[in-house]
């Protein structure tokens, strides 16, 4: 799955490249030898000042070109499309998050589905340029047989956000039909790792229990998920732009579930903490169990999930105690 030839003087397009996952992708693409456009807005959905700071490292490196842009603006993304001519384009930026989206659907209708039926429409005028498209293991939604197959059938999203990410799958398996572009549809699991967003359970709870305040846990602590470390989150979406060919949907995650009530105490012991708990009736639009089944990640990218719970957290407080001193 690692190749070199690939990303070796090749062009890659990232939309949401401050983002958790975008400016983790960003930086292993540089490492691999890769020209980067990072596009992003700095939106305040959270600080734009830890976006920032995110692409701080990329923005010293000669081959990183930064372009502050909205993806529904078409004028901008153009010029982005066309100046540089990217072999592949890697969408993720988003509005994302299930509790958000029920408050704000509109935002997340034009963000998600308008931004990126724009960038569909405008990479189709580069016939040889591959879109990497970021889905989420929310459109699996009211299903309640775990592991998840990209087979099943996802015409139940439970929020507005899955809802959103789910038209997108359709608006790229069309542009794929009608024009015969090439693009796959990465649905990731639960991400998490350095730099994760700070709204996001492992990150918000390792800091209100830090601080010694309590967590808000929604429900009896028996919902699982399948939480996938940023690395082999990286390493799955490198694989797919090296094999990009036609149109497929794929599961990224690790194929190991952990109990709400099971994190919490995890995290508690790494941090020497006792957590606080705020416990509240399960939120409308949570799922109750994520699982992936990554076979098919496994037959068409060589993806091979390594990083299991307990060195992934472990990788993340450190991150965490580092960012926390500096």
């Amino acid at each position: 799955m690692r190749s070199t030839e690939y990303e070796a003087g090749t062009t890659v397009l990232v939309t949401g490249a401050a983002g958790f996952i975008g400016c983790n992708l960003v930086n292993a693409l540089l490492a691999r030898g890769s020209s980067v456009v990072g596009v992003d807005n700095f939106n305040d959905f959270y600080s734009p000042a830890i976006k920032r700071s995110n692409v701080a490292d990329a923005l010293q490196h000669k081959a990183f070109t930064l372009i502050e842009a909205d993806i529904c603006g078409r004028d901008a993304m153009k010029a982005a499309l066309a100046t540089h001519k990217p072999d592949t384009v890697v969408h993720l930026a988003a509005w994302a998050g299930v509790r958000p989206s029920l408050e704000r659907p509109a935002v997340y209708v034009r963000n998600n589905v308008e931004g990126t039926t724009n960038l569909l429409e405008l990479a189709r005028a580069l016939p040889k340029t591959r879109v990497i498209l970021a889905s989420s293991s929310s459109v699996y939604g009211s299903n309640n047989a775990v592991p998840f197959r990209e087979d099943m059938n996802v015409d139940q999203p439970i929020s507005v956000y899955a809802a959103t990410k789910r038209a997108c799958e359709i608006m790229a398996h069309t542009y794929h039909t009608l024009y015969g572009m090439d693009i796959w549809c990465l649905r990731f699991f639960t991400c998490y790792g350095p730099a994760q967003r700070p709204d996001l359970a492992i990150h918000r709870f390792t800091r209100l229990i830090d601080e010694g305040k309590p967590i808000t846990v929604y429900g009896d602590g028996s919902t699982t998920r399948d939480y996938l470390y940023i690395d082999d989150c990286v390493a799955g979406v490198m694989a797919a732009m090296e094999r990009c060919k036609g149109f497929e949907i794929i599961n990224l995650g690790e194929e190991q579930t952990v109990r709400l009530d099971r994190l919490v105490e995890m995290l508690s012991q790494a941090l020497g903490k006792t957590a606080k708990i705020d416990r509240q009736p399960v939120h409308p639009g949570d799922m109750l169990h994520t699982r992936a089944d990554v076979t098919k990640a496994r037959k068409l990218l060589g993806y091979q999930p390594h990083t299991m719970i307990e060195e992934g957290l472990k990788r993340f407080i450190g991150w965490y105690r580092k960012k926390d001193q500096s």
